[in-house]
């Protein structure tokens, strides 16, 4: 039987990627998502419409599934990220924590009897944010932060049964994003992210080959939150 993998935001700019780096590699890709992927036409991939705000949607959602390896929860919405600190409503608060975070744990409380069954992974996609923030973006920032600790605590709860482990992007754009030369030099490694980089390593960690890691956060910013500046 082929394996699969459950990938929430899945019509979005990574989300494609993941969807399409593991379909590559053989896998059913259920790519979960409140819009249509429309970019991705292949037998192996299945959308399921779900609203990641609803507990009831999820669950209706994930009903349709047989089997899984892989849960990659990659989800977020980002229209409110820069928002005026001020301006923030409670219920823009709760929407924001209710998508990127919450939706990680019932994802991964729903999904957890099929990866028992495989001894599978779960991969939550975090964010730099977690580590260094711009002004006003607190919803991000705080359910990014939320995604890392939710990472290491389910670890130590699924121990030897489910590995789990963290991606933290830094400044990933669309390969046919037209940037400047001063983007992509403030990089250490000389250029900005792109939605493959995390699609690598979010395969490796879904393998045998990792399996020895589970907790961790990767950080995947090209160096620059190891690149100390003085202005």
């Amino acid at each position: 039987m082929k394996k699969s993998a459950l990938i929430t935001g899945a019509s979005g700019l990574i989300g494609t990627e993941l969807c399409l780096k593991f379909l590559s590699k053989g896998h059913v890709v259920y790519g979960m998502d409140i819009k249509p992927n429309r970019k991705i036409e292949h037998e192996n991939f299945v959308f399921l419409k779900c609203d990641l705000e609803s507990e009831d949607s999820i669950i209706e959602a994930i009903s349709n599934v047989q089997k899984l390896h892989v849960v990659i929860n990659n989800a977020a919405d980002t229209s409110l990220t820069f928002k005026k600190f001020e301006e923030v409503t409670l219920e823009e608060w709760n929407h924001g924590i209710a998508v990127n975070l919450t939706s990680a744990f019932l994802m991964s409380k729903y999904a957890l009897p099929f990866l028992k069954e495989t001894k599978g992974s779960i991969i939550n996609i975090s964010s730099t944010r977690h580590l260094m923030s711009e002004p006003n973006t607190v919803i991000y920032s705080a359910s990014k932060g939320g995604i890392l600790s939710l990472t290491h605590s389910l670890a130590m709860t699924f121990g030897d049964t489910v590995r789990v482990n963290c991606i933290s992007p830094g400044w990933i754009a669309d390969p046919n994003e037209k940037l400047t030369e001063k983007d992509h030099k403030q990089h250490p490694v000389g250029r900005v992210g792109v939605p493959s980089d995390i699609a690598e390593l979010a395969f490796y960690l879904s393998s045998e080959s990792a399996g020895f890691i589970t907790g961790q956060d990767f950080i995947i910013d090209g160096g620059m939150t190891k690149k100390m500046i003085y202005v």
